[in-house]
């Protein structure tokens, strides 16, 4: 089977909600990654031949193919076709895993996968909520209701539910929120950002035109203190809004080529896709499928958990990397080093590729090789892409 490999990644920062991002159709925003994407590789685009565009909340100005409405907006050319992927907060994760099986299965050359979500704009639940309050129905069918009698699908209290099985206190919690955000600090003090974030013009709260290219949900003062103050989000939880993931605007993409378009647009690859998976899981507990998808992901590659040089697991709710790593006995210290959602925000749909963009730079900056990424996503679903960095 062809290789395919990622030869350029980048991401805007993350604006938080009403934030210095508020400014931006996410049409335009997305837009902006496809055309750094064209002049980092410096490729003609019109020999792009499809963009694959993940997105959550695809109502209002994310509706209608948000991913051919990105190509309209940028200076890619209308012959470049495009379509929007909807697997949750896995959605740009999928587009990558589509654009890579493209290449691999030798029908593309040159495939964009992207993501982009505006909680501000399009807010969290907006495809479901108005629909309901126009009488127009809910997700859940009948049949869905006869299957699974009295549960209400709700992701955050199948994070509760993970922490109850993996036996993690809020003191635990806490901690791995306090450190998410000391390790966002410290990548953001360092530089470690630097190349992979597309600068963009924001707002600050006054209006003012500013440049934005530092996650914005980073708390910079953040004390383990305040974090342990935090309210809990429900009684006889351990849960809180310190140790969740933050609502997110931002964009995100990758390039994925083929063999053959590397040699013929003298394409300098920054790694190869050495696996990808998705698994469906229970959708009660939900948030729990990375573990069951990367013990199996691991078996399919031939891979130990020590094989893996970083990983990036989604901060959805801090207990989701935390009952990663004590099912798994992954290293601590390889997971999420630049810190995760809870400090960098999750821009739904825009976090597959964003975590990937991070993933690559970090396995760059530390001279190692491999890397997993995984997200927890709606309904128990769980996509697994592991990296060669070369």
């Amino acid at each position: 089977m062809a290789e395919a490999y990622i030869v350029a990644a980048t991401r805007t920062a993350g604006g938080r909600k009403g934030g210095r991002v508020r400014g931006w159709h996410p049409s335009d925003l997305a837009g902006q990654v496809l055309n750094e994407l064209v002049d980092r590789t410096g490729i003609d685009p019109a020999t792009i031949e499809d963009v694959i565009m993940g997105c959550v909340t695809q109502a209002g100005e994310q509706s209608t193919n948000i991913g051919r409405n990105a190509v309209l907006s940028s200076k890619l050319p209308e012959s470049v076709p495009a379509t929007s992927v909807d697997r949750q907060c896995g959605s740009s994760q999928q587009a990558l895993q589509f654009a890579a099986q493209a290449v691999m299965s030798g029908t593309m050359d040159i495939v964009i996968a992207a993501g982009v979500e505006s909680m501000t704009r399009a807010p969290m639940g907006m495809s479901v909520m108005l629909p309901a309050k126009a009488g127009m129905g809910v997700p859940k069918s009948p049949r869905q209701e006869e299957r699974y009698p009295n549960i209400q699908f709700s992701q955050f209290m199948g994070a509760e539910m993970v922490a109850s099985k993996y036996g993690l206190t809020k003191d635990q919690l806490d901690e791995y929120g306090y450190l998410s955000h000391q390790r966002a600090i410290a990548a953001t003090q360092g530089g470690a950002f630097k190349d992979e974030i597309l600068a963009i013009d924001g707002l600050d709260k006054d209006g003012n035109v500013v440049r934005h290219d530092v996650d914005e949900g980073i708390r910079f003062d953040v004390s383990l203190e305040g974090m342990r103050g935090v309210k809990i989000l429900q009684e006889g939880g351990s849960l809180t809004a310190a140790t969740s993931s933050q609502i997110c605007d931002g964009a995100s993409g990758v390039m994925v080529v083929s063999e053959r378009a590397l040699k013929e647009h003298g394409l300098t690859p920054l790694a190869r896709v050495h696996h990808l998976s998705v698994l469906g899981h229970d959708p009660v507990i939900m948030l729990e499928a990375p573990i069951p998808a990367t013990a199996r992901a691991l078996k399919r590659a031939g891979m130990s958990i020590d094989d893996i040089d970083l990983f990036e697991v989604n901060e959805a709710f801090a207990s989701v990397p935390v009952a990663f790593l004590k099912e798994l006995g992954a290293d601590p210290e390889r997971l999420n080093v630049n810190g995760g959602a809870i400090a960098l925000g999750h821009p739904l749909g825009a976090s597959g590729t964003k975590l990937m963009t991070t993933l690559l730079y970090a396995l760059k900056a530390r001279g190692k090789k491999y890397g997993l990424q995984t997200m927890c996503e709606g309904g128990g679903l769980a996509n697994v892409t592991i990296v060669e960095r070369l």
